[in-house]
């Protein structure tokens, strides 16, 4: 059975955010991947990548799953009225709504996390409540057909868990062991709770602007209410 798999990529997307999941995705047997964006024309990722789109939102088929990654361009989705409405259309009939990192937001923003537990980077996770969800400080998190992933990295862990739902243990397990994904990371410091003091105030510093405007959002928005 072929499942039809969407990432909804935008300018200033994370790349590592797409890349891991899909690089997992299209080790699996029967996933048709799809990159969707307003037009075809390439979309540039924060670290200056530019990737191709492969279908519009117009021309997006019936998809299995829709993903939406995430990174600093999350700010102006949330404000979209164009992709808000095709993330509550694509809400209605795919089988999983999910997203990795600040991803999340996006589903909030279109008023799709209202009672339901959801996760996102540690550095935007008190917004979650903003916009209705129930925060949880996990690496993956199910509800339902929500899936949501943590931080950028997250994002292999959270597509390991999308396949072993979709196509069972044994083919998650083979993807991973294709991509060799056994994470020994030289530093205890991918978290907030085990990173030094000085990492953490380095990172907060440095996304304070985007994290402020995000607030900013939120509060505008009105979606816990």
């Amino acid at each position: 059975m072929t499942l039809d798999i969407g990432f909804l990529i935008f300018p200033n997307f994370q790349l590592v955010d797409l890349a891991g999941p899909f690089d997992l995705f299209a080790q699996v047997p029967g996933c048709r991947l799809h990159l969707i964006w307003k037009n075809l024309e390439p979309v540039r990722a924060t670290s200056g990548w530019d990737l191709a789109p492969t279908v519009t939102l117009d021309a997006c088929p019936v998809l299995d799953m829709l993903c939406i990654p995430g990174g600093g361009g999350v700010n102006a989705l949330m404000q979209d009225p164009e992709i808000l409405d095709f993330v509550r259309a694509q809400a209605k009939t795919v089988r999983y709504q999910t997203s990795v990192c600040t991803g999340a937001l996006v589903w909030g923003a279109a008023g799709l996390l209202r009672g339901r537990r959801a996760t996102t980077h540690w550095a935007s996770h008190h917004l979650l409540a903003g916009l209705g969800a129930v925060p949880v400080e996990e690496r993956v998190v199910v509800d339902g057909n929500l899936i949501t992933g943590g931080g950028a990295t997250a994002g292999i862990d959270f597509a390991l868990a999308v396949v072993a739902r979709l196509k069972g243990q044994e083919e998650a397990e083979a993807a991973q062991l294709e991509l060799e994904y056994a994470p020994a990371p030289p530093f205890d410091a991918g978290s907030p709770r085990t990173a030094p003091a000085a990492a953490v105030e380095r990172v907060r510093r440095d996304s304070a602007r985007t994290v402020a405007e995000r607030e900013r959002i939120v509060a505008s928005l009105g979606v816990a209410a």
